[in-house]
């Protein structure tokens, strides 16, 4: 383990001042998912509850880094999808109930009985589902930037275009160039989601596309019986706004808030707003909670090494 990380400007930072996460292996059936768990700091009231943390699509668990290191406070958990990160290719299609089912045996595993549960784009299916699948475990659920699935407004093509392949996660430079067209955040943020990418496999980031076909959580969004919050950017690219105007229709205890000029990616690129708009839904206590750098952590750095060379063969 290194004594510094290596921040987006690149200047180094010691490691101590960052919560890095006890990354380690989970196994659901014959699926291995690699997991996550940030420690939680006590404020001085106590550690909070537990937060159950579902990505969006492509996207390696390293990527809430910059989230976890600023929500501080309570344990954060989460895991990479099949073929994604450092998870094993999925051998067999699965969908969103099986995604929460999943989340409910490694909290068990880990000792967690009840969590909050946030979940972003495409981790916001799951999270429904898990909140209607698992009610006594869910206390609060936060959506943010998602919808109700294949029911859902759609976004702008040029967008949704460039979403059906993983190429801005294997080329940086391409993600860079399309960044602002891609998520309507602006281009000199993409290194808050760079920085912390790793290239999902194709047969993981096809699987992971293919499981929310044909879905939707209408069915059952009205039976979800947790207070939820929603946020929104109101210049996201791929989930317009109206998307969460139908989620707080049809929640029946929820509330929305707007992030002004924000695109798709507010949880990283506006995370400190995002985090007290948070903090404020929890009812938290106001504790000090100063800016920090988003930072590259070693097992990023040790998959890119892997995959240059298995490209390199």
């Amino acid at each position: 383990m290194p004594h510094t990380l290596k921040a987006i400007d690149g200047h180094e930072e010691p490691i101590e001042a960052h919560s890095i996460p006890r990354i380690f292996f989970s196994k659901v059936g014959n699926q291995k998912l690699r997991t996550a768990i940030w420690s939680g700091v006590d404020k001085g009231a106590g550690k909070r509850t537990p937060l159950l943390f579902f990505n969006g699509i492509g996207a390696n668990l390293e990527i809430a880094q910059a989230f976890a290191d600023t929500f501080t406070g309570r344990d954060i958990i989460t895991f990479d999808m099949p073929g994604v990160g450092g998870s094993p290719d999925p051998t067999v299609p699965y969908r969103p109930w099986w995604v929460a089912k999943a989340a409910k045996q490694i909290l068990l595993e880990n000792g967690y009985e009840l969590v909050d549960v946030l979940g972003v784009s495409w981790g916001g299916g799951p999270a429904q589902q898990f909140a209607w699948q698992n009610k006594k475990m869910t206390k609060r659920l936060i959506l943010c930037a998602t919808t109700t699935g294949v029911t859902m407004v759609p976004g702008k093509p040029k967008a949704l275009m460039k979403m059906v392949s993983p190429k801005r996660y294997i080329d940086r430079d391409f993600l860079k160039k399309n960044f602002e067209t891609l998520y309507g955040d602006a281009a000199s943020e993409a290194g808050e989601f760079s920085i912390n990418m790793m290239p999902p496999s194709m047969k993981g980031y096809l699987f992971q596309l293919t499981a929310m076909a044909g879905y939707s959580t209408l069915p059952f969004i009205r039976r979800i019986k947790a207070k939820t919050l929603i946020i929104m950017g109101d210049n996201d690219h791929i989930v317009p706004l109206v998307n969460g105007k139908i989620l707080n229709t049809f929640l029946p205890r929820s509330k929305l808030r707007v992030i002004k000029g924000a695109g798709h990616l507010f949880l990283l690129t506006r995370r400190d707003e995002t985090v007290d708009i948070i903090r404020k839904f929890f009812l938290e206590p106001e504790v000090a909670m100063p800016h920090v750098d988003a930072v590259k952590l070693p097992s990023v750095e040790e998959s890119y090494i892997n995959y240059q060379s298995k490209l390199a063969r």
